[in-house]
Formats: structure tokens, sequence, C-alpha cells
């Protein structure tokens, strides 16, 4: 399959790598040192529960050289350069092609679709830690790997027969892929771990092991689950599973020391998904009339914070 990683960053890395490695056509859309480091040498991705994967050569190319019609792209960016993903779709997809946003921002995909309504965008999120380590090279420092993606309620479902087909690719490539029949509550689900982990992580500069004690940045997280949980209620989702006991499971079986994107792009002086992660949160809950007091502290100091 064809398949396009628009964003190459530690999830668009990953992804890409173990799809190529299974042997998938793929081709990486990057940008500055990056992308001319993968050109060069191919893409390293270094994964501390098995080997590393090197894909050399690896098809390397910018938003504006790519002139391909793709089967698949999986859109990676962050949520702040969701402008340069619908610019680059406009462009590159077209009625085959089946657009799969991958970012940490519940929603994303009926954004862009509503841009690109001649498109099928999907809704999508993942499970993962990655992160760039230098220009060519990814790192995957947890085993934990899934992709999730899906139909919104009431969306054509065009190009099913390609979205059933993609779940099988994933899982060939040590993906655990799921082609999902409630997205929006899947997605949401996600969205109620990475959003109280930077949350709370970037309020108290925190990492994994403060997450993993009894202590406020413990309760800062559980308390934020709780408060997606109730807005997910009031937009008529009803969850499968205990959220709070699910967070803290996942928590508390990751390695010391990791931290969220959000707060390594905010320590790095970068933009961030501040806005997608916890000021969203404090619009739907006005919206749908839930108190969000939390996430009210952390958009407040977020704002004192210029962020």
């Amino acid at each position: 399959m064809n398949i396009v990683i628009f964003g190459a960053g530690g999830t668009g890395s990953a992804i890409g790598a173990y799809l190529a490695k299974a042997g998938e056509d793929v081709t990486f859309v990057a940008r500055g040192k990056h992308l001319e480091a993968i050109k060069e040498k191919g893409l390293l991705l270094k994964r501390s529960h098995e080997g590393d994967i090197l894909i050399n050569p690896a098809k390397a190319v910018s938003a504006e050289e790519y002139a391909e019609n793709p089967d698949v792209i999986f859109v990676c960016v962050k949520y702040y350069s969701v402008e340069d993903a619908i610019d680059f779709l406009a462009k590159a997809a077209g009625e085959s092609t089946l657009v799969v946003p991958i970012l940490n921002v519940f929603g994303t995909g009926d954004v862009i679709n509503k841009r690109l309504p001649n498109l099928t965008v999907l809704d999508g999120c993942i499970y993962i830690f990655a992160k760039i380590l230098e220009a060519g090279v990814a790192e995957q420092p947890e085993k934990i790997f899934r992709v999730i993606y899906g139909y919104r309620k009431n969306q054509p479902r065009k190009l099913e027969e390609k979205a059933v087909k993609l779940e099988k690719i994933l899982q060939d490539a040590g993906i655990r892929g799921h082609f999902s029949q409630n997205i929006e509550r899947d997605a949401l689900q996600k969205f109620a771990f990475i959003s109280p982990m930077g949350a709370a992580g970037l309020y108290y500069n925190a990492v994994t092991d403060d997450f993993q004690k009894p202590g406020e940045v413990r309760d800062m997280f559980v308390g934020l689950i709780k408060e997606v949980v109730a807005v997910g209620n009031a937009m008529g989702i009803t969850f499968e599973r205990d959220l709070v006991e699910t967070g803290t499971t996942m928590m508390d079986a990751f390695k010391k020391g990791l931290n969220s994107s959000m707060q390594r792009d905010v320590l790095a002086g970068k933009s961030s998904e501040f806005d997608g992660l916890v000021r969203r949160v404090v619009k739907l809950g006005k919206e749908y009339d839930v108190e969000t007091p939390l996430y009210e502290k952390v958009a407040k100091w977020g704002d004192s914070k210029g962020l």
C-alpha cells in the first residue's frame, strides 16, 4: 500500500518505520535538517524493547516536492500545524485517499473534514511514547504502540474496504492497529490520558515518577481524568471501562523520567498544544454545561505564562 506520513516527528517516524520495515511503500513528508538527514542516511528508530529499525534508503520529500497519489495519508503533526496539513491534503489527497489524523487533540478529523469535505478524513488516535533525538533519529522508549481509527457517527463510509485492510497492515507491521466502530469514544478515552498527563505534568513540571506516587501530581491527574469523563458523558459518550483506573494503571507501568510532548515543547520554547489539550476541555465544559475547575486552573496558569 502507498502510505504517506505527513509529519515525521516522533509519532510519524515510528509509524513509518514499522510500516516500511514490513515492506509497505512509505513516504515521509518532513522538513529542515530532519528531512536532509533522512534523505542522506535514512531514518533510524531506536527502540529499548527490541532491536532498532533503520530504513535506508528511505523515501523522504518536502510537502512541496510530493507529487504522488497515495492510498493512505497519516497526519502526524501537532495540532498547531493543522493548517499545514490541510494545505498538503488539498494538494496530495484524492477521492481514493484515506486520511487518518493521528493527533493528541480530540476531534481533529472533523475539523479537517469540514475544511475539505470532498475527502475521506477519519478520526484517529495513538498510544505511544516517541520523540526525535536528532535529525534522522527517533526514539521509542516504551513498547506501547496502538493506532486506533474509524468513521464518525453519520459520516459516509467511503473507502471502507481500504480502512479494513489498513488494520491488518498495521498489525502485520507490529503495531496494535484497530479499526474502531466507535471512534468518538475511543479517541476521547485516549484524550482522557494524554490531556491530563500533559496538563498536570506541565503545571507541576512533573515526570512519570511524580505521577506514580501519592501526592498532588497524581491527585491532579486523576481529577483531570474525571473532568474529561464528565464532559464525555454530557456529550452522550458511554465509556466501557473506568478511565481513572485505566489511566493510573498505564501511568504506573511506564519507565521513570518520561514527560509529555507538550512539556518538551514548552521547555524548548516551541509552540505547544496547550490550546488543544487544555483550553479545549474548558470550552467543551462550557458548551455542555459541565464544571471543569481543574482544567480552568491550569488554563488560567497557562494564560499567565503566555502559553
